[in-house]
């Protein structure tokens, strides 16, 4: 695969996924949201917030592992906003149009900046944080592009080329490489005002505030190999919430929710057990083509349901429950003390299945 949207095949489960889960689009204000929903909606939602580079369809693989558990999962794009006040309103605003009170955040890079920008001044809607590969403040990246102030009038051509210098080039083993190329792929897929509004939100002056949310409500999930944000900040990040627990993948890069789906997705059904999110597994059998949990008589009734809708390679996606057993990571129940994931594989399946 070379990339999704650059003319290349994409990969069989992608295209299952898209075969299935409805991509929502929705103006609010002059705002175009675009997002997938997708699990019972009785289920307290886990919104997925991307990085620079993402886009909602970079969490197919959390959506479709996750949901065929019982849990919601809503991945969304980040709209046309400029700062970070215009996007702690926008996002409230496409929360209370969708009738929701209160989310569970999963945030990478800079979408996990902006979970905490809103927790910070939203605290009564978030009530748990799930943040990997990201950051408390953007100093540094401000101060890496002085040219911010004509980003406006940059050609789309160089915005794409600035963004992507910082994805690390490889080689990279075959999962990785393939992370890369999609999301290469969905950056082709933005427009030009697409990215200006993304590289503003990421060089903004801001920091993070104090949050409401006890750490003990906090995830911190990162990769152990490389990320294009630097280690410092990721350092800054663990010393802010010291009692957040550690979720430590060894490998998988600047995407690992791509590259290591199994141990990511593991990882946020722990975290949503814990802080008391339980799925409604009963409700799978019901998925429909449009996203919503009906009965097991609307199946009957000729509804297109998640388990048995075809692909065009007959695959259920990388994310399948037996897929993640095989693969599967412990989560770390001492903070200053991450535990390998290699060597939790007996405890967890345990833990999942009782």
């Amino acid at each position: 695969m070379k990339g999704v949207g650059g003319g290349a095949a994409s990969p069989g489960d992608y295209v299952y996924f898209k075969s299935v889960v409805p991509l929502h689009k929705i103006s609010i204000g002059s705002k175009l949201w675009r997002y997938y929903d997708f699990g019972p909606k009785v289920v307290p939602p886990l919104v997925c917030i991307p990085g620079i580079a993402g886009t909602a369809d970079v969490y197919y693989k959390q959506i479709m592992s996750l949901c065929m558990k019982g849990y919601r999962v809503i991945s969304i794009d980040v709209p046309q906003v400029w700062n970070h006040h215009e996007w702690i309103h926008s996002f409230e605003k496409f929360l209370d149009s969708m009738n929701i009170h209160h989310v569970h955040i999963y945030g990478t890079s800079l979408g996990g900046f902006l979970a905490q920008i809103f927790a910070e001044h939203r605290p009564r809607r978030v009530k748990s944080l799930v943040l990997s590969n990201t950051f408390l403040e953007t100093h540094k990246f401000a101060a890496a592009m002085p040219w911010s102030p004509v980003v406006n009038w940059t050609p789309s051509f160089l915005l794409k080329r600035y963004l992507l210098t910082g994805i690390r080039d490889g080689p990279h083993e075959p999962f990785i490489a393939d992370s890369v190329d999609f999301v290469v792929g969905q950056v082709e897929t933005l427009s030009r005002d697409d990215l200006s509004s993304r590289l503003m939100l990421n060089v903004n002056v801001a920091s993070v505030g104090s949050l409401m949310l006890p750490d003990s409500l906090i995830t911190i999930m990162d990769t152990n190999d490389y990320s294009a944000v630097p280690q410092q900040l990721k350092e800054q990040l663990n010393e802010r919430y010291p009692g957040a627990r550690r979720a430590v993948l060894k490998t998988g890069g600047d995407f690992p929710f791509l590259s290591r789906p199994d141990e990511v997705n593991l990882y946020l059904q722990l975290h949503l057990r814990r802080v008391g999110v339980e799925p409604r597994s009963d409700l799978v059998q019901g998925f429909t083509r449009n996203g919503s949990a009906g009965s097991s008589k609307d199946q009957k009734d000729g509804g297109d349901s998640f388990d048995n809708s075809g692909g065009d390679n007959g695959h259920h996606g990388s994310g399948g429950s037996d897929h993640d057993r095989r693969h599967c990571a412990s989560e770390s129940h001492h903070s200053d003390e991450p535990i390998p994931t290699s060597t939790m594989l007996a405890n967890t399946v345990l833990e999942l299945v009782m």
